[in-house]
């Protein structure tokens, strides 16, 4: 488990819509539009935010880190969203993040599940960590997507 600084706290809830849009943009994510996210949030089968101070974005707060888990529950589960605002990289935050998303995942998904995420950038390093690898090195497929 990944120590954070005093000032960090890790939150088992789903952000607001407002964090989520705020922190998905200033991270340079793709952003998802506000009535896209009010829809999606709520099926998000586990959420951590880590809290700078206790508090979540709403005027000059912060939420500092973000990862979900979504999917079916049972066949196929998708990590998203991880993001730290980068006043706040280089402390921990994506991996202890990622540290609770499989921390949940081990104590909630069968055996047989498939458990995918998209790397950004270099992002692919700290997923190796937990065990991920890329699709080309354990399955003959490539992943692909499409935006609506």
């Amino acid at each position: 488990m990944t120590t954070l600084p005093a000032v960090y706290t890790v939150s088992h809830t789903v952000p607001s819509v407002e964090t989520y849009v705020t922190l998905r943009t200033i991270t340079g994510l793709t952003p998802f539009s506000t009535e896209a996210s009010a829809r999606g949030l709520p099926n998000s089968l586990f959420a951590v935010q880590i809290l700078h101070k206790g508090q979540a974005v709403s005027t000059h707060k912060l939420t500092s880190s973000v990862g979900r888990i979504t999917g079916d529950g049972g066949c196929f589960f998708l990590i998203t969203d991880i993001c730290t605002h980068s006043a706040h990289r280089g402390q921990g935050l994506a991996k202890a993040v990622m540290a609770e998303l499989m921390t949940w995942l081990r104590a909630n998904a069968p055996k047989t599940a498939f458990v995918s995420l998209s790397a950004d950038g270099k992002a692919n390093e700290l997923y190796k960590q937990f065990g991920f690898r890329e699709t080309k090195e354990t399955h003959d497929s490539v992943g692909m997507s499409i935006v609506m």
